[in-house]
């Protein structure tokens, strides 16, 4: 027996998606507009993203935070008395544990519980502020008299003077500056009072950079009053 040739056709998609929609033929149209989102989704998605966690670390760990914010706040409180001149204190080569073992510690130990808990901008701001009070921290080290490096006699106090010297502090410091302000940047959306910590320790950093400057030039009156005004806005950021 021969088979009937059929015109039958297939059923589309669209007949198909017809059917689906009781008999509609429907359609989605995508168009693109500006969204705007909140500063705390905003928060979520950028700087705080969500992130699988394995096995119970958050339940069987506190919350880091605490500890490395109070190795900021002792060092840099600490660190901003002293720029200001407060009962006559001047030099930091008798508070130089701040800048190894009070602020890096703490902060270090934040660095790696914010990791282990999935927190990426507490992790990269800890660990920030933990790697400056190390580096910093070796320019106050009176037995590596590297200030001595640059003086003809190997003087640390000549060396200290020099333009050089201070020139390379002062570049440095700019530098920090801009990497502070890349973070300002990125809590402009999220926090008020962290953009607002993050915008006066960056003006601080550019202000000791140029006090650092007016010393190698020997403009000792302006290099004071830059550092008691940098050091006033480190103060500013625990109040």
């Amino acid at each position: 027996m021969s088979t009937l040739p059929t015109n039958r056709k297939s059923p589309s998609n669209e007949g198909i998606e017809a059917e689906k929609n009781g008999g509609l033929n429907l359609s989605t149209t995508q168009t693109s507009s500006a969204m705007t989102i909140s500063p705390e989704l905003f928060e979520k998605l950028y700087l705080s993203p969500k992130t699988p966690h394995s096995g119970d670390a958050l339940k069987r760990f506190a919350n880091p935070t605490a500890m490395g914010f109070v190795g900021f706040v002792i060092s840099t409180f600490t660190f901003a008395t002293i720029l200001m001149g407060w009962g006559g204190a001047s030099g930091l080569a008798g508070v130089a544990g701040i800048f190894f073992f009070t602020g890096p510690v703490l902060l270090v130990l934040g660095t790696i519980f914010e990791w282990i808990m999935g927190n990426f901008f507490a992790m990269m701001v800890q660990s920030l502020f933990a790697v400056f009070w190390l580096s910093f921290g070796l320019l106050q080290l009176p037995t590596l008299n590297l200030a001595g490096a640059y003086s003809a006699t190997g003087n640390a106090a000549e060396g200290a003077a020099s333009k050089e010297f201070n020139s390379v502090v002062g570049l440095y410091l700019i530098v920090w500056g801009f990497a502070l302000f890349t973070f300002f940047i990125f809590t402009l959306k999220t926090n008020c009072v962290f953009a607002g910590i993050f915008l006066f320790v960056t003006i601080a950093a550019w202000l000791l950079a140029g006090a650092y400057f007016k010393v190698g030039t020997g403009h000792y009156a302006t290099a004071e009053r830059l550092q008691k005004t940098g050091g006033a806005l480190l103060y500013g950021t625990h109040e």
